[in-house]
């Protein structure tokens, strides 16, 4: 799409001060095209913090030491609520997609992505008994949390699928359809992996207490390590009201050392982010070896108060360090007192990813059932270009994807940047299209770019779907389109999307109950029972909730 939706380029977070703020009252959000309505601090970057007040100043995040519920008031005076909602999460409003005309635009063009962080945010915010706020969902991060089974590709390091069907929640729309486009990236045998020289980044802040935040994180980590080999590297840099060198890099042979130096971190101090990441690079880039994997695997609630905490410092040396192939895995750990923008933007920016981790569950998802995905990225820089055929196509909508938006000119331009995709990882798109009635004929073309891990070079792959090939009713598509439909559908509820105004969790309900009859994926299942909580939450909740529709 030509009209590039801007990612954050500010943080909420500047030297000294940081501007944080409480979700205690039940905020109104109305539902707007590309706009989210309601009581929010914003960062200087448009990032918002669900507020009851104004966001106090200067406030550290190692004196917040109140769990949800807990009745208190902190040390600057501030009144915490006491119904369990999350306080100081702060979040970046993107706005959603419109429908564009073909004959204004027929390029639809951006930047793939693997994250899950939302999906599991505002499943930590529903497990808790809350609606989660609109800015937290993204619908693209909910989408690729699950697993479609798409044929892994016999050549290459790509696989192209593309579905069309009459669209099951844009029936108020006419001659609406779905269209799906699936990507599945090459799948690398545990075995033949590259060696990975990793990098621990820890939070071990004030604000890591709470929760237990950094026992999860050791626990997360010791499922990590208990899955590396021989030849694999390890070392470990912390940062509380200082980074340092906690571990230097070992071979994963001498697990019980690595193992033991994880079990013996503490929490201490305020946290000095920039400190502790730039000692991790540096410690990467001592120990890198351009045969293997080399990353940082930064483990924090996202929170900086202390040295330079500007945005702009930390990103600027991720990028650079990024450049000389040291990549970063950000997870998130934390409900209240947690960065998810500065923590989507670090995944982003290194090369890598995001993922926000809120039980052991999910700690062995990342760790454990994805490692080799999680580590070895397949393909860098990747771009989707989808041409859709204007004599076909009237309009479409791309569901999702706001901040990875690429101007169409800047599809072929390689200093423009794209995302990555690791070993066996896939991502999924879905489009609303309103057809031309009775037009037969290509519908759109989908076009991949990526750069190869390993070679400087570019390369593009295509894939075209006609009209002959669109499924006839909804009922006739398959089991996994349907699945990402419904969860798109529950995205675009809790974001409170404006083209979700007519849909309902009920209707999202019935679909994954006729799914979960023929499936025993426990992620479905899962799904099934957060849209139920869901639901219940809008109605008990009533007229002054957050999120829901």
């Amino acid at each position: 799409m030509k009209n590039k939706l801007a990612m954050a380029a500010v943080l909420a977070l500047v030297a000294g001060t940081l501007f944080m703020a409480a979700c205690g009252s039940k905020a109104s959000y109305e539902a707007k095209a590309g706009n989210s309505a309601g009581s929010v601090a914003a960062g200087a970057d448009g990032s918002k913090a669900v507020t009851r007040q104004e966001a106090p100043q200067a406030m550290a995040p190692s004196d917040r030491r109140y769990t949800d519920g807990e009745p208190s008031t902190d040390p600057e005076g501030l009144q915490r609520p006491t119904d369990g909602q999350p306080y100081d999460m702060f979040f970046k409003e993107h706005g959603v997609n419109p429908f564009v005309d073909t004959e204004d635009d027929r390029l639809s063009t951006f930047a793939v992505d693997v994250d899950t962080g939302s999906y599991t945010v505002c499943r930590d915010y529903l497990n808790r008994g809350n609606l989660p706020p609109p800015e937290a969902a993204r619908s693209e991060e909910f989408v690729n949390y699950f697993k479609y089974g798409y044929e892994a590709p016999k050549n290459g390091p790509f696989n192209i699928v593309m579905d069309c069907a009459p669209s099951r929640y844009g029936q108020d729309l006419k001659n609406c359809h779905l269209l799906r486009i699936g990507l599945k990236g090459r799948e690398i045998d545990t075995r033949s992996r590259k060696p990975a020289i990793l990098t621990f980044c820890v939070d071990i802040s004030g604000s890591m207490n709470m929760e237990n935040r950094l026992g999860l994180v050791k626990k997360a980590l010791a499922l990590l390590v208990d899955q590396l080999q021989e030849g694999d590297r390890v070392g470990i840099a912390v940062y509380g009201s200082r980074g340092y060198e906690y571990m230097s890099h070992r071979d994963a042979g001498r697990k019980e050392e690595i193992l033991a130096a994880l079990r013996d971190l503490k929490s201490e101090g305020s946290t000095n982010a920039e400190e502790g990441i730039r000692i991790a690079y540096e410690m990467a880039e001592r120990n890198f070896n351009e045969r293997c994997i080399n990353r940082v695997v930064l483990c924090s609630d996202g929170v900086a108060n202390v040295g330079n905490t500007g945005p702009e410092a930390i990103l600027k040396q991720i990028e650079e360090k990024r450049r000389k192939g040291i990549t970063l895995t950000a997870v998130g750990f934390g409900m209240s007192n947690y960065n998810d923008t500065l923590m989507e933007q670090l995944g982003d920016k290194g090369d890598g990813h995001y993922a926000y981790v809120d039980n052991i569950t999910e700690a062995k998802r990342v760790f454990v059932e994805n490692l080799t995905g999680t580590l070895q990225v397949i393909a860098r820089d990747v771009k989707v270009q989808v041409e859709f055929n204007p004599e076909v196509v009237k309009s479409y909508r791309l569901i999702g994807y706001e901040n990875r938006d690429v101007a169409d000119h800047d599809f072929r331009n390689n200093a423009v940047d794209g995302g990555e995709v690791g070993a066996g990882h896939s991502v999924t798109c879905l489009f609303e299209i309103k057809l031309h009635e009775g037009r037969q004929g290509p519908i759109a073309t989908t076009t991949v770019r990526y750069k190869h891990d390993e070679r400087d070079e570019f390369s593009e792959i295509a894939h075209e779907l006609a009209t002959g090939s669109i499924h006839s009713e909804w009922a006739k598509a398959p089991a996994n389109m349907k699945l990402a439909a419904s969860v798109a559908e529950f995205a675009e509820l809790l974001r409170k999307s404006y083209w979700a105004k007519t849909g309902t969790y009920e209707a999202v309900i019935a679909d994954l109950k006729k799914l979960a009859i023929e499936s025993d994926d426990g992620d479905l299942l899962e799904l099934l029972n957060l849209a139920r909580k869901a639901e219940n939450l809008k109605s008990t909740e009533g007229k002054g909730a957050a999120g829901g529709n």
